[in-house]
């Protein structure tokens, strides 16, 4: 059976390959800091690990728990975030070994661990039941937990959700080549420019700031050692008899610009998913909460409104 990194992470290795000349560094402390904590944002304790977490909106709306992508943060609902909050309560965080939560003590980053936490941080927050809104490695960890917890998912929002591997199936985690490692360690310009020119469909028009907030993000201290052992824990198994079991009401947006995971995909998913949506979003590339937040907007807002969640 074929060993296979994530289409995400081979995409970044082919540009690190094209760009990374310079011998990477570590990052000083100042850049390690990355922006500060926001007002709305809260830290809470769950199993061990200290969560940032953002909640927006009206206190007893249906809840909508973002969750993001490798290497991101909850700073990539920014745009989209303020859009929802009218009908419903936002929740985000920080995955475990991302952002402001940082690593893990106990290093809980494989896919099925991530969609579990997941489940565990609503109960910390006393939420019995949400709408998971996923894109990328979020996406992988929220359709497992409504496979896994279907009493906990009212319905399913997922964009560009990894699933698939690119070179066939595995279930052991594929070796992290050691450039792969030490740009995920230390996040050199050049190669960080060059993976945002496969992330973005139009890097040009997102913000200085916004790809600064990103990288400093990444470069907070532990960061760049849970990226790596994220991978070692990665793996990518047929996902078909687990996406046949999901139950909630699914919709799948897809940038048909996405350079990091195949749009084909988002067929793929439609149709074995018992209840899916596939909506293609032109010219977007793989993270449309940040290149069309409005046009993601419209689109679950449309969706909820048919699927009728929870109300």
């Amino acid at each position: 059976m074929r060993h296979a990194l994530s289409a995400a992470c081979a995409v970044l290795l082919a540009c690190l390959t094209a760009s990374c000349t310079d011998e990477p560094r570590e990052a000083s402390s100042d850049e390690q800091a990355g922006p500060e904590a926001q007002g709305a944002d809260r830290y809470v304790e769950v199993d061990g690990a200290r969560v940032r977490v953002r909640e927006e909106g009206a206190e007893g709306a249906p809840v909508l728990l973002m969750m993001h992508g490798f290497t991101f943060s909850l700073e990539t609902w920014d745009a989209l975030a303020p859009l929802l909050t009218e009908d419903y309560r936002v929740v985000r965080y920080d995955l475990l070994g991302h952002g402001m939560t940082g690593p893990d003590p106990q290093a809980r980053y494989a896919p099925e661990e991530r969609a579990a936490f997941a489940g565990e941080l609503m109960e910390a927050l006393g939420i019995e039941r949400a709408v998971l809104v996923g894109n990328s490695l979020g996406g992988l960890a929220a359709w497992r937990l409504a496979a896994m917890s279907p009493e906990k998912v009212s319905a399913l929002v997922l964009i560009d959700p990894g699933a698939y591997p690119m070179n066939g199936t595995t279930e052991v985690p594929a070796p992290v080549p050691p450039m792969l490692a030490a740009y995920l360690r230390t996040v050199p310009a050049p190669a960080f420019e060059a993976s945002i020119a496969r992330i973005y469909a139009d890097p040009s028009k997102v913000p200085e700031e916004r790809l600064a907030t990103l990288r400093e993000m990444m470069r907070r201290e532990g960061n760049g050692d849970a990226f790596v052992a994220s991978l070692e824990e990665f793996t990518l198994p047929d996902p078909e008899p687990v996406l046949r079991t999901i139950e909630a009401p699914t919709l799948i947006l897809w940038g048909t610009e996405d350079q990091i995971i195949p749009p084909a995909d988002g067929a793929r998913l439609a149709e074995v998913i018992p209840n899916a949506t596939l909506v293609r979003l032109d010219g977007v590339g793989h993270v449309a909460q940040e290149e069309a937040p409005e046009e993601v907007a419209a689109a679950i807002e449309g969706f909820l409104r048919d699927a009728n969640p929870g109300r």
